[in-house]
């Protein structure tokens, strides 16, 4: 595929996702029926995407829309986008070789941007991130207007960091240690074609965010303890927990397909983790390790869609079912034992005020701890832990 080709692509693939299908899909989607392009081609296609989604409505300002993004037009956010990037937009919008129609001149609307179009979030949004966040609230828009690092978690049940960091540089990938976490490595050059590496074969890392890391380091002793991953999704957690020394791993997630992944990646690392289809079954565990479903306000460089997707209801339900979910987790820990409550959020509601909520309403839960990381230029996702005792 030519430049201006991807481009196209590209535009097709926002639009959809503008109509209100999840980018990850929209993209599957296009990739399926579309088996002339490359894996070069898909990820810059999804690269073209994503840049547009993550600055939604300074793309579609410089693309000369002044109205919200649900009525953006795909090719104008496109090309506003491309724009601020510093694109030649004569080339990519020729009409050539399934590239774009050319454009007319492409200008910003008259008027002045209001401050959340400048920090590409939505106006009620921005209100909460400024109460939460305070003076941190635009420094954390802004970094989630680019995409995110990539990071590496070391397995340390099989190598530690620093030997990893060695054994990456042997097969052509630089990397930095990063201080968020002690297994976190960052990559400095490309990110293409990791997952056929040797060591990632051997089982010697994990792709895994520095912050999500920092959330399992931060936990409690585990050594020789029954540890559930509640929420477990594709297992990330479970896995950095048993590299840490729990004696057993178990995985629990409501959509058991999503854990699909877990026999694959536990056993490329060594270690054993068991599906559960009802936890209950075998509580109490020692520890319950619970990711719950949010918003992904701290991670939304990493899928930029959710930041529009969002609305006041749906995260008035999120608050609601995260409520139910820690109370649950609670219910399966043994007397003494403890519960880490976590999320890739910043937003208050979701963190500090649930598990507040809970503590006051509990009289054998105390909080224990709390850590808390945002999203930073070139840094880490942003996350929330809070970590309570059962009596």
């Amino acid at each position: 595929m030519t430049p201006g080709a991807r481009v196209q692509a590209a535009i097709e693939v926002l639009d959809i996702v503008l109509s209100g299908v999840a980018a990850e899909r929209a993209l599957t989607t296009w990739g399926r029926s579309s088996r002339y392009a490359g894996s070069k081609d898909r990820a810059a296609v999804r690269d073209h995407v994503f840049d547009a989604l993550r600055r939604l409505r300074t793309g579609a300002w410089a693309g000369g829309i002044a109205h919200m993004p649900k009525e953006c037009d795909a090719r104008a956010v496109m090309a506003g986008v491309l724009l601020g990037q510093g694109a030649d937009l004569g080339a990519l919008f020729s009409g050539q070789g399934h590239a774009p129609a050319p454009l007319e001149e492409v200008s910003p609307p008259d008027g002045t941007l209001s401050r959340a179009a400048q920090l590409d979030i939505s106006d009620w949004l921005l209100e909460i991130f400024e109460r939460d966040l305070g003076e941190n609230a635009d420094p954390v828009l802004t970094a989630l207007r680019d995409r995110a690092p990539v990071f590496l978690r070391a397995n340390t049940a099989r190598i530690s960091r620093d030997a990893l960091q060695t054994v990456l540089a042997d097969e052509g990938v630089e990397t930095v240690l990063d201080d968020t976490a002690p297994t976190a490595l960052r990559l400095t050059g490309p990110a293409r074609g990791l997952t056929n590496l040797p060591s990632f074969q051997d089982g010697l890392w994990e792709l895994q965010d520095a912050g999500s890391q920092a959330l399992v380091a931060r936990l409690p002793d585990m050594e020789g303890a029954r540890v559930l991953d509640l929420c477990a999704g594709g297992g990330g957690k479970a896995l950095a927990m048993a590299a840490r020394g729990a004696a057993s791993v178990f995985a629990h997630d409501v959509d058991a397909a999503r854990m699909r992944d877990i026999p694959m990646r536990s056993a490329r690392a060594d270690v054993e983790i068991t599906q559960l289809s009802t936890p209950e079954d075998v509580a109490p565990f020692d520890a319950v390790v619970v990711d719950v479903p949010c918003s992904g306000s701290g991670s939304w460089r990493r899928a930029p869609d959710a930041k529009w997707r969002l609305t006041q209801g749906r995260l008035t339900e999120l608050t609601v079912l995260q409520d139910e979910i820690l109370r649950r987790a609670i219910a399966l820990v043994r007397p003494g034992g403890w519960i880490g409550y976590m999320t890739c959020s910043v937003l208050a509601c979701e963190n500090a005020e649930i598990a507040d909520r809970v503590v006051a309403s509990d009289p054998d839960i105390t909080l224990e701890d709390r850590w808390s990381c945002l999203p930073t230029a070139g840094g880490c996702d942003g996350f929330h832990l809070s970590v309570l005792r059962h009596g």
